[in-house]
This record gives C-alpha cells, structure tokens and sequence, in this order.
C-alpha cells in the first residue's frame, strides 16, 4: 500500500501490522484503534489523522506529516535531535533505527549501546535518557554512565 491515496479513509480497528504505508495519503483518515504495530509510515501524510487508541508501537513514523493528528496518550515526535526519536503508547521508544521499550533503554551496558552506533550512540545516550524521563517521568540509569571511564571516552 506504499503511496496509497487514503484521504478521510474509515479504517477503524484495521488490521495493519507491519503494512508498508510509506508516502500515503492519510489526511483525515479515521484509524481509531487501528493495529499499526511495526508499520512503516515513513513520509506519511497523517495530517488531521485520528490515531487514538490505535497502536503504533514499533511503528517508524520518520518524515510523517503529523500536523492536527489526533495521537495515542503518550505518544509524541520529538524533531531537532541527533536522532529521529518517537515515542509510542508511553512504552515504546524509537531512536534511529533501533526500537525497544522504555525499560529496556534504561537497562542497556556501555557495549549494547555502542553497538548500535558507536562513539555517537554512547555520547547520546544520556540526552535520550533524560528525553525519556522529560516525558515519561523520572527512571533509573546504568551505573556505567557516572563513571569516569565512560567520561573520558566520550570527551576525548
């Protein structure tokens, strides 16, 4: 369904999990509880959308239009970052190309980090902590982060 023209499209509790949905019309479409799980809506036009109680996690929202969509609880874009970060139904977060619960980013070792993008990855990890904590609230975080060790890697 790539490019497909679904403008004020009623799609109310459809099943399309893991549908390839990049570059669709979506404009007004009504996707109330809706299985988005794993859908690729890259470059979307989700604009006046109705998204709620529809399920997005794992959903890769990069470059869609979300302007006046009607967004689960707890679900928000953020823009401006060094990586393109969403987060869905308050228990998924995408980061870049890598999606894992909340709980598990708070969990990951100084290797499970780095590698998934290296230096860059290691050097944004607390900045997507404190993203998740900003709108999720306050979690806990890896010993290995206070280290001095993981100061003087990042800084070099």
């Amino acid at each position: 369904m790539r490019g497909a023209y679904l403008c004020d499209a009623y799609l109310c509790g459809a099943y399309l999990r893991g549908a390839d949905l990049r570059d669709a019309d979506l404009r007004g479409a009504n996707l109330r509880g809706a299985n988005l799980r794993d859908a690729d809506l890259c470059g979307a036009n989700l604009c006046g959308a109705y998204l709620r109680d529809a399920d997005l996690c794992g959903a890769d929202l990069r470059g869609a239009n979300l302007c006046d969509a009607y967004l689960p609880d707890l679900t928000f874009v953020i823009l401006g970052e060094k990586y393109f970060i969403s987060i869905t139904n308050g228990e998924y977060v995408r980061a870049g190309c890598q999606n894992h619960t909340v709980e598990e980013w708070r969990k990951y070792s100084k290797q499970e980090i780095a590698e998934m993008d290296g230096r860059k990855a290691l050097k944004f990890y607390p900045r997507l902590l404190d993203i998740i904590d900003f709108y999720i609230g306050k979690g806990e975080r890896p010993d290995w982060l206070t280290s001095k060790e993981y100061a003087d890697e990042v800084t070099e």
